[in-house]
């Protein structure tokens, strides 16, 4: 069994929401951190809060920024165990008849593309660790169609093939990889969301977050901390027979709307 405080941990997007969750709730379990994000303020900030912390800036969508920053932790580190691809924007709220391409384009080259050029990257590190994970936060939009969020819906539908190819070319060195399907997650970036449905469809933000709520057996958002303690969980030693999963976390939710 993997003690979580001897792991060697990175987390991209580190520095807010989520992935600040995950990066501060790995530290407070006794692990190794280093979290990179393109907000340079906020990994100031997280340093603060957390001073064991290492950090690198870094945009996941320029290729030699992200080999850089993964020299950058595994040298911090002294190694990795454990990667937490984090890092994805919403993109735009409009219908694909609408879509502006480069809005499109955008999405992809840091959902998709900035996660596999970062995990390519690390995958050598990974391969020297006794019990390497690999965990890729995927969406309830990859389980579901998603009405005037095609890009986002896309990017998170191809990172469950990119889970399911990586676990099963990584099995044979012991790596681990899953996916986390988390539903609505209270914060400042589902409040954006909401809104951008808003403009799109005419009705108010709490028609809108009541609309999203009415397909949940759990009538309410989930919790960051949640979302990090499941992270824990599956680069735990407890999570060690758990690869090549898709894991929804979202109330129980019935559909994407």
């Amino acid at each position: 069994m993997t003690a979580v405080d001897s792991q060697r941990v990175l987390v991209t997007a580190g520095a807010g929401g989520i992935g600040r969750s995950i990066a501060m709730a790995f530290a407070s379990a006794g692990a190794r951190v280093h979290a990179c994000d393109i907000d340079a303020n906020a990994l100031d900030e997280l340093r603060t809060q957390a001073p064991g912390i290492t950090t690198s800036v870094c945009d996941i969508a320029d290729r030699g920024a992200v080999q850089r920053m993964v020299q950058e932790a595994t040298d911090a580190l002294g190694g990795l165990d454990v990667l937490v691809n984090n890092a994805g924007i919403a993109g735009p709220t409009a219908s694909v008849a609408d879509m502006d391409p480069d809005a499109w384009e955008a999405v992809l080259r840091i959902n998709l593309t900035g996660t596999f050029t970062v995990t390519q990257a690390a995958i050598p590190h990974l391969k020297k660790s006794a019990a390497g994970s690999i965990v890729v936060m995927s969406s309830l939009a990859g389980r579901f169609g998603y009405p005037n969020r095609s890009p986002y819906a896309t990017t998170k539908w191809g990172l469950i093939g990119f889970t399911k190819t990586l676990a099963r070319e990584l099995g044979e060195f012991g790596i681990r990889v899953n996916a986390i399907l988390p539903g609505a997650v209270d914060g400042p970036r589902l409040r954006q969301v909401f809104e951008g449905r808003a403009s799109v469809s005419g009705r108010s933000m709490a028609q809108e977050e009541a609309a999203a709520l009415a397909n949940q057996s759990i009538k309410r958002f989930v919790d960051p901390a949640d979302i990090a303690a499941l992270v824990v969980f599956l680069a735990s030693g407890a999570g060690r027979s758990i690869s090549g999963q898709m894991i929804p976390i979202d109330g129980d939710s019935q559909a994407a709307s």
